[in-house]
């Protein structure tokens, strides 16, 4: 009896030692062949569309969800020159799609005032924050694969388009300062983007949560 205990207890430490040997060679494998970070998020270049006068909002299209085409109507804006009214088209600056509307039909706008917000759906693009100590690791072109929270087993490809020339702490509202002598030292990160291939018809929208493994 005491002889089976014995093998079946050196088989137990048998499997874990080579269970922790499967596990540490995983990780360090991870960590040799790729960059890991899930602050990250889905983004893109966000579209402003702007009254071009003073005056009141007329024949407002800009809704949630409409799409656009650079240069199209999206409304117009109705001023009085004396006894005179005249309509300015409200223009679509660039390509997009509509995903806030804050303009309504017969309210009153100065010029300049953002109507709504789009965003170019075939332009997204994923922004990482890498550390500053890893930020050496990374170089434009190295592939990426990026992994979508809310898409759960679906690998994008992408490439390391842009690296920030800049931490993200730069252009806070509240820097990062210390004016006295208890400075804590906070590892700094630095946003690199990613160029996305093939994400088209899955469902990506701005501000969606990503991890990314960034191929050494």
């Amino acid at each position: 009896m005491n002889a089976r205990r014995l093998l079946i207890i050196n088989v137990i430490i048998l499997l874990v030692i080579v269970i922790a040997g499967f596990v540490g060679y995983y990780f360090y494998n991870q960590s040799t062949l790729y960059l890991t970070t899930d602050d990250a998020s889905v983004t893109g270049k966000q579209i402003v569309i702007a009254a071009p006068a003073s005056g009141k909002v007329v024949d407002w299209n800009g809704t949630f969800g409409r799409t656009f085409t650079s240069g199209d109507t999206v409304g117009d804006v109705q001023m009085q020159q004396g006894t005179k009214t005249v309509d300015v088209a409200i223009p679509m600056p660039q390509d997009g799609t509509v995903v806030q509307n804050e303009a309504v039909d017969n309210e009153f706008v100065a010029a300049g005032t953002p109507l709504a917000y789009a965003y170019n759906m075939q332009q997204l693009y994923v922004t990482a924050n890498i550390k500053e100590t890893q930020i050496s690791q990374i170089k434009i072109g190295q592939n990426v694969n990026v992994y979508v929270d809310a898409f759960p087993g679906i690998t994008i490809k992408g490439t390391v388009e842009d690296i920030g020339m800049a931490t993200a702490s730069t252009f806070s509202l509240l820097p990062t300062q210390s004016t006295t002598a208890d400075f804590t030292k906070v590892t700094q990160v630095i946003p690199v983007r990613i160029a996305l291939q093939g994400y088209q018809g899955i469902g990506l929208v701005p501000g969606m949560s990503a991890t990314v493994k960034i191929h050494k």
